[in-house]
């Protein structure tokens, strides 16, 4: 017997629910240097459009930006929109913000030079339906610029973690295979022209695994959705498996936490 389809629609709304709880801007300004490196990746030049999808609190909108280019700016979550807002009026940069959905963008074909995302886009269910957005909206010679978490890597296997106690939706292809390489080429596939594809690390840096796993618990969403859905005891178990993996990779010794984490760093260009 056949498994049941998974609702596609009724898990976006889920995700949606889980980024919208926390705040996930706490996180996401720590991670500016990527969206940064992935702008100059892409060689943006000033006057280009630009459009930042899942962009989360604006990293890769503000890297844009600031060089010059007219920025649109979307996510599903309207409050982390707010947070880019603010950061973008801080600086005096001018950005069109937009809620949006990365599987159905309201923009016409071939509407923008380069089409970002960092850690982003990955999350969403149907990614073949993503990608095929991406490269829709993105003109031809244009340039597609990810940043995605490997499953190797730290997040990768946070992910993993998290998902031993509350395994993910049957049928659903987990989000850290858009941080390998020849699923990459499945997804754009005629699409895409060229894939460029750098491997690199960011690194996390906290005062200890206690404190990394509260930071996340309090405003990162799947992790402080995790917790709230988990009776106690599974929730203390979860917290253990999370600090021994913390410390098997912090790099800091014992007085601090420094945990690499691998991504690759994407560039396509649009055929």
């Amino acid at each position: 017997m056949n498994a049941p389809a998974t609702d596609l629609a009724a898990l976006k709304a889920r995700q949606q629910t889980a980024w919208a709880s926390g705040d996930y801007a706490v996180i996401g300004t720590t991670l500016q240097i990527v969206g940064e490196q992935l702008a100059e990746a892409c060689d943006l030049r000033w006057d280009e459009r630009v459009l930042d999808v899942a962009a989360g609190n604006g990293n890769a909108t503000l890297a844009a930006a600031r060089r010059g280019a007219h920025v649109t700016s979307t996510d599903y979550v309207a409050s982390l929109l707010e947070r880019g807002a603010e950061r973008a009026h801080a600086e005096r940069l001018q950005v069109d913000f937009q809620q949006a959905d990365a599987e159905a963008l309201p923009f016409g074909d071939a509407s923008f030079d380069a089409v970002l995302s960092t850690f982003g886009v990955m999350f969403t269910p149907n990614q073949a339906q993503a990608a095929a957005e991406l490269a829709r909206v993105c003109r031809p010679g244009g340039r597609i610029g990810l940043a995605n978490w490997t499953p190797e890597g730290f997040i990768g296997q946070v992910f993993k973690t998290l998902g031993r106690y509350l395994p993910p939706p049957a049928g659903v292809q987990p989000p850290s295979l858009w941080g390998v390489e020849s699923h990459l080429q499945q997804l754009f596939g005629d699409r895409a022209a060229r894939i460029v594809v750098t491997p690199r690390q960011f690194n996390f840096r906290y005062r200890s695994a206690a404190h990394y796993i509260q930071v996340f618990r309090d405003w990162y969403g799947p992790t402080h959705k995790a917790f709230a859905a988990l009776p106690a005891e599974q929730g203390e178990r979860l917290a253990q498996d999370l600090t021994t993996l913390l410390n098997s990779l912090n790099r800091a010794g014992p007085g601090s936490l420094v945990v690499p984490s691998d991504y690759l760093e994407v560039v396509i260009t649009r055929a």
